[in-house]
């Protein structure tokens, strides 16, 4: 039997805390462990020539990160944030180790659930399909299925995840904007 990357992640235990939260219609949740903090929605400097769901960069008490639009970047519907939108702060390590800031904007926060191996059914067959390459599993409850998203798949296929957290918001900006 060969060992894949899937294969290898499958393995791994996904017990755990997640924050859920919502997009559209739907609820998805995150390990909290890689939850930093959760902000109102600020102002987003644009940065030229990003993809659609890169929105720019914000400023959070000196220093500056990307921001992505989890709508855009899983090709949801399009619509206003409500008044519940925010922007959860993930923490990632890239593989040298380096820790790395990154916003997600979200319609509303939901909360923190704790899931054990059981009660997380592995992502569904869509016939080979590569478009659940950031599900992490799917959980099922009384208000419906929640989708538990892999973190460091969703940001790190973005070259803005992958940079090195800079010592300043002006060395940051000129990585992005490089």
């Amino acid at each position: 039997m060969s060992t894949t990357p899937q294969s290898i992640a499958e393995t791994k235990s996904k017990t755990g805390r997640y924050l859920t939260f919502r997009l559209g219609q739907e609820t998805y949740g995150l390990p909290v462990l890689n939850v930093r903090e959760i902000i109102r929605l600020c102002p987003i400097t644009p940065v030229p020539k990003m993809p659609t769901h890169i929105k720019g960069v914000i400023n959070l008490r000196g220093t500056v990160i990307a921001v992505l639009d989890l709508r855009a970047k899983f090709d949801l519907s399009k619509a206003d944030f409500g008044d519940r939108a925010c922007i959860i702060v993930v923490q990632l390590t890239t593989e040298d180790g380096r820790k790395n800031l990154i916003g997600a904007m979200v319609d509303a926060v939901e909360e923190v659930i704790q899931l054990n191996d059981e009660s997380i059914e592995p992502a569904p067959d869509f016939g080979g399909s590569q478009e659940t390459q950031y599900i992490l599993g799917v959980t099922t409850g009384q208000d419906g299925v929640k989708t538990l998203l892999d973190i460091n798949k969703i940001f790190t296929d973005d070259f803005s995840a992958t940079r090195p957290l800079a010592d300043g918001a002006a060395n940051l900006q000129s990585e992005v904007l490089g």
